[in-house]
């Protein structure tokens, strides 16, 4: 939905104007280590991604579980069990 220029510097006072008056609400705030645990969970599911993606690929490339495993620095058969029904499943 185009809008004119004078629409948006409008809702820019509007959004400047709430933020300056804004005061903090009962459940607003929470402790930085709550955050920081959140943060470090989805760093672990996108990582988690990427090694599954990674192994689709190197499966899909002729890699062997072996050589999977030891890039993982697990053993073939801890990397298969992970790993191969996600990779069969594609």
């Amino acid at each position: 939905m185009p809008r004119s220029i004078q629409e948006i510097l409008d809702h820019a006072d509007e959004l400047a104007e709430r933020f300056e008056n804004y005061e903090p609400a009962d459940g607003d705030e929470r402790p930085v280590e709550e955050y920081m645990l959140e943060r470090a969970a989805l760093d672990r599911a996108r990582s988690e991604r990427q090694v599954i993606d990674a192994v689709i690929a190197a499966r899909a490339a002729g890699a062997s579980w072996q050589k999977i495993g030891r890039l993982l620095g697990t053993s073939a058969q801890a990397a298969q069990q992970r790993y191969a029904s996600v990779v069969e499943s594609i």
